[in-house]
């Protein structure tokens, strides 16, 4: 069968999930038609993606976060006036999309939480059938916990979610354990790529670090000013930075290079993030005990925080202090990795998806035309 992705690009997650996806895909016999990668102006396209996605990639103006002047908090007001201001070009977008659906003409279209992925499939309705992707779609079971909201964080995220899964045939919920799937959600485990899989760990004597937004710079290189005895190698895909940076003896900042990353998740003490999903179920793969910053004004991220403690991989935080993670490694309890066999159950998963899905069209429609 013929496979098309639409793919949020902002952070590095979503554009991992897609990677292992097209992986198994080609194991399974499938074909990867096309791959549509929202833009972010805040960052490059990393050229792991590039590299490793086998399939013609059509770069598309996409909703983006708007974040404070440090490059840190995202700002929900500023965000929803400043996506508003561009529904004409996000309207191109979508028929870039729906041109590059008729020349590829694919059986699945897969979106990994793009929110121009669920207005295409509901303003054109393709006929293909429709999936999404995301550890997101977990609010739609009864036991997800959600974070405390301030104003309408909580309804947006919410929000978005749903419209990102507009007409969905299947929504897979990406999920850092087992849970039972419901009549809204099939309960996924999250998608590592072989790279991540065949790593071999190590106990090394530095602290890992990624961060989404690059004003977290700052706080990392004060603690690490702070902290000589610490070693700590921090990753970001900050515009326009070198490859690699020494501003102290014992902190370097390196741009997101698969390898390399991947290669100082399996040899660092622990990792420090802000609360992505997909880095901390690679440290969780690793065995890597995990601290979380979840972005300010990001409600997801911090949703991802409470998921995370419960999940047994770490701990949280309000900001960088790697002295925490420290702290929490001197009392860690190391048990059986239980969650690498969830993880590896992907290819016996899809087998049971697909027929379920096969043409499947929902009874849906939006009536607005883009023609």
């Amino acid at each position: 069968m013929k496979f098309l992705f639409i793919v949020q690009g902002e952070g590095r997650g979503h554009m991992t999930q897609a990677i292992a996806f097209s992986k198994l895909l080609t194991l399974q016999g499938h074909d990867l038609v096309g791959v549509v990668l929202g833009k972010s102006k805040r960052r490059s396209v990393p050229e792991f993606f590039t590299a490793q996605i086998k399939a013609p990639i059509l770069l598309v103006n996409s909703p983006n976060f708007e974040a404070d002047r440090d490059e840190k908090k995202i700002l929900l007001g500023k965000t929803i006036l400043a996506n508003a201001k561009k529904i004409g070009v996000f309207r191109e977008s979508l028929i870039q999309i729906h041109q590059l659906v008729q020349e590829t003409a694919p059986d699945i279209i897969v979106n990994f939480y793009d929110l121009l992925g669920g207005l295409y499939n509901g303003f054109f309705r393709p006929n293909a059938a429709y999936w999404v992707v995301g550890h997101q779609y977990l609010i739609f079971h009864p036991t997800f916990r959600f974070a405390p909201s301030k104003g309408l964080e909580k309804f947006c995220f919410k929000f978005n979610t749903r419209m990102t899964a507009i007409g969905a045939a299947k929504k897979l919920a990406l999920s850092f354990y087992e849970l039972a799937s419901t009549d809204q959600i099939t309960v996924v485990p999250p998608l590592l790529r072989e790279a991540v899989k065949s790593l071999k760990p190590t106990q090394g004597d530095f602290f890992l670090a990624y961060m989404v937004n690059s004003g977290y710079g700052k706080d990392v290189i004060s603690f690490a000013k702070a902290n000589p005895t610490l070693q700590i190698r921090a990753y970001w895909d900050k515009k326009g930075a070198p490859e690699r940076e020494n501003p102290l003896p014992n902190l370097s900042f390196h741009q997101v290079h698969d390898k390399n990353f991947l290669n100082d998740m399996a040899a660092c003490k622990g990792l420090v993030c802000t609360a992505g999903f997909e880095s901390i179920c690679e440290a969780m793969y690793l065995g890597k005990p995990v601290m979380v910053i979840p972005v300010q004004g990001q409600y997801e991220q911090a949703c991802n925080a409470l998921d995370t403690i419960h999940a047994g991989a770490g701990i949280a935080s309000n900001n960088f202090d790697f002295a925490k993670l420290e702290d929490a490694i001197q009392t860690r309890e190391i048990s059986e990795n239980s969650f690498q066999d969830w993880v590896n159950t992907w290819p016996n998963t899809f087998q049971q998806i697909l027929p379920e899905t096969i043409m499947t069209k929902p009874d849906f429609i939006l009536t607005q035309s883009f023609s």
